[in-house]
């Protein structure tokens, strides 16, 4: 597996991993045995990630909540003894869209995969440093793993719905396994479809394959899977690079949508994507943070000559 490949997810599992949809399962099954779908720590006066009011419902599209910021503080990560990320300290602020951008191989993808603690289920991989959901360190001995990566959402490069699934049991599989109270589990399906913008093109066939719609709509399927257990952040590496341009946009306007109430953090190779979504963007070499800043500024008038140009395609 290469330093920024893909990783297991508890909600969204890469099928190009290992045992990818096995680890998913296994992780779903601990998921139904936490103490609580929403606890982060395993006390009862654990942190609980603010509770919102959910996805929209009708046509008003995503109901506007408070975010949560995340905030990394030395963060270190290793494959073995070689490491891959460098001592980033950088804040992904609450209810905005940060694009992370740089070469590839530098380490965009692994420091990603930290704040949802997925990178250390790569064999011999670790991180060091800490990662803030506001004031909670998720690496702290306390944390449930399980419930962190419901709170923190992932979307992959490649689309990867469930495959032996409905589109409806492919949404339906977080709230099942994780929630004890489901309540209406049809509504949840419906709110997370049309909180990704697929409700009206899906809900005449909720009981055909997931892996029968097109690209685009599996990514949105994917990311609908991912809000139907309510995070409250989530990470989106290259999730529009396997698409055509239409269906880019769909997921650009999505996201532009979704940051009402969410945290998004999106790892880009396309700086015109990141100049359209973002409203930071963070810029990576060789492991090490480079800069940050409003994205305007980052493409525009960026502080350090290398920003420059790898912005302006003279880089290397």
């Amino acid at each position: 597996m290469t330093p920024d490949g893909p990783a297991p997810n508890v909600a969204d599992v890469d099928p190009e991993s290992r045992s990818g949809l096995e680890r998913g399962q296994q992780e779903a099954r601990e998921a139904s045995t936490a103490p609580s779908s929403r606890r982060i720590t395993g006390s009862a006066s654990g942190y609980r990630p603010p509770a919102g009011s959910g996805l929209g419902n009708g046509d008003a599209g995503v109901e506007a909540k408070a975010g949560i910021a995340v905030r990394l503080e030395g963060l270190r990560a290793f494959y073995g003894d070689a490491e891959q990320v460098k001592g980033i300290d950088l804040e992904f602020r609450a209810n905005e869209v940060t694009a992370i951008i740089g070469p590839s191989g530098c380490g965009k993808s692994t420091m990603v995969r930290c704040i949802n603690r997925m990178h250390e289920e790569i064999p011999g991989a670790h991180a060091e440093g800490r990662v803030l959901l506001e004031d909670l360190d998720v690496y702290d001995p306390s944390v449930d793993v399980v419930a962190v990566r419901r709170a923190v959402g992932m979307v992959f490069q490649k689309p990867n719905p469930f495959p032996t699934m409905s589109i409806f049991d492919n949404v339906a599989a977080g709230p099942r396994l994780s929630s004890r109270r489901r309540g209406d589990l049809r509504q949840k399906v419906e709110a997370a479809l049309r909180g990704a913008g697929l409700w009206d093109e899906v809900a005449d066939r909720l009981d055909e394959p997931g892996a029968g719609l097109s690209g685009g709509q599996q990514q949105r399927l994917c990311i609908a899977r991912s809000l139907a257990v309510e995070p409250e952040v989530i990470l989106m590496d290259e999730p529009c690079s396997a698409l055509d341009p239409i269906a880019t946009l769909k997921i650009e306007e999505l996201i532009d949508e979704l940051k009402r109430r969410v945290t998004i953090v999106i790892v880009t190779h396309n700086m015109q994507q990141a100049a359209r979504v973002a409203d930071r963007t963070a810029f990576m070499l060789d492991g090490k943070l480079v800069e940050v800043g409003p994205t305007q500024e980052i493409f525009t008038k960026p502080s350090d000559p290398r920003t420059e140009e790898y912005v302006t395609g003279k880089f290397g």
